[in-house]
């Protein structure tokens, strides 16, 4: 060896100044599972239509990929009258899906369960009636 570090000295150095890798799923942020889900777009709300009226008419047809393909190009091939009620939707949508974030927004600034009128300290009080005061008097 005329100076140079043998591969497995590398490999050591190497291992000792490499990060540990994160994962996809260690980047992302935990999903909160009771956030609301984003609304469909307007052709989104055209294809759950399509789709059914598609498989009526071609009851053999298991791929997903030739039913998009169909619903697209129908979507394309429509003017902004056909369109229409399909936008309304979408739109109808959107407006309920902000109504429902705004409430989550404001729970989770709320800090906490908003499910009981209750201060903590009665719901403690009401505990202490329940029968933790009978304890206090057999200690004496």
């Amino acid at each position: 060896m005329k100076g140079g570090k043998s591969k497995a000295e590398s490999k050591k150095a190497d291992g000792r100044l490499a990060v540990k890798k994160q994962t996809k799923k260690e980047k992302q942020a935990a999903k909160d599972p009771n956030k609301p889900k984003r609304p469909p777009s307007a052709f989104f709300v055209f294809m759950e239509d399509f789709r059914k009226q598609y498989k009526e008419k071609h009851p053999n047809t298991k791929s997903v990929a030739v039913i998009g393909k169909a619903g697209g190009d129908k979507w394309k091939s429509m003017d902004g009258d056909e369109k229409a009620p399909f936008v309304e939707m979408a739109a109808q949508r959107k407006e309920e899906y902000e109504r429902k974030m705004e409430a989550y927004n404001k729970k989770l600034a709320g800090g906490g369960d908003d499910d009981s009128d209750k201060s903590k300290s009665e719901i403690n009080d009401e505990d202490d009636e329940d029968g933790s005061g009978d304890d206090e008097e057999e200690d004496d």
